[in-house]
């Protein structure tokens, strides 16, 4: 059981830390949905829900699962471009969900949380906490009309 814990044990602190996570998102949700819904529509507090949910994310993800250093800012902004899609589908499918299907906003948000699961352990592991892809790291300069490529660190 050791073995298979240490062989697979950035995935499986990914399922633990994002269990939490999802607790804390959809809590945040439920939490601003009971507060604030006879003044804010739901879609507005879901969205102000997924940034608590992402920040809370981001710092379990760096420190439990990725362990990554420094690079707050960077894995930061790019945390949010991984999420950004799911978010995205989130915002057009939740609406749905309310107006067409008529499910209520917590559950409808409670069923909707598991699309983004699949995707965001590979778009952190790959992209938020993985090192700058080759392409990424080319930046272009021009040094007496000839472009020269550098690698930025």
């Amino acid at each position: 059981m050791k073995q298979l814990y240490k062989k697979h044990q950035e995935k499986i602190n990914y399922l633990m830390v994002g269990g939490w996570n999802t607790v804390f998102g959809y809590g945040s949700f439920l939490v601003l949905y009971y507060l604030l819904n006879s003044w804010v529509n739901y879609v507005l507090i879901a969205l102000l829900s997924s940034v608590f949910g992402i920040t809370n994310a981001y710092i379990c993800y760096k420190k439990f699962v990725f362990k990554t250093k420094g690079n707050y800012l960077r894995e930061y902004l790019r945390f949010y471009v991984v999420y950004a899609g799911a978010i995205g589908l989130n915002l057009l499918l939740l609406p749905i969900c309310v107006e067409v299907f008529h499910i209520i906003p917590p559950i409808a948000q409670g069923m909707l949380i598991f699309i983004s699961v699949a995707f965001s352990y590979f778009g952190h592991k790959h992209y938020s906490f993985g090192r700058t892809s080759s392409w990424e790291d080319q930046t272009i300069m021009i040094q007496d009309g000839i472009s020269v490529k550098e690698r930025s660190f």
